[in-house]
């Protein structure tokens, strides 16, 4: 059973930084490109950035982009999201998930990142 489990989400203050997590078991990691999906309360779910297989090409949405940054490390089944400069608006559920073919087919849990002062 293919396990995602995100950590490394809480409470920020504005303009801070945050560097979330996503531990991956129970397939080959390194075959499959990965990305995090974020949702606010009340909408819907946003992509917010993937990696491919190897790490070389990434794809960010424009709310994040020169904020966050997406890496993986292969030997350690471990995806990244370093996010800095952190807005309120950043306030969202973060989820791990697998991507084949372009789209979706398992999630983590999900880490909540809450943006307050």
């Amino acid at each position: 059973q293919v396990q995602l489990v995100e950590s490394g989400g809480g409470l920020v203050q504005p303009g801070g930084s945050l560097r979330l997590s996503c531990a991956a078991n129970e397939f080959t990691f390194s075959n499959y490109a990965m990305g995090w999906v974020r949702q606010a309360p009340g909408k819907g779910l946003e992509r917010v950035s993937d990696i491919n297989t190897s790490g070389g090409s990434t794809y960010y949405g424009d709310s994040v982009k020169g904020r966050f940054t997406i890496s993986r490390d292969n030997a350690k089944n471990t995806l990244y999201l370093e996010m800095n400069s952190l807005k309120p608006e950043d306030t969202a559920v973060y989820y791990c998930a697998r991507r084949i073919s372009g789209t979706v087919d398992y999630w983590g849990q999900g880490t909540q990142v809450t943006v307050s002062s």
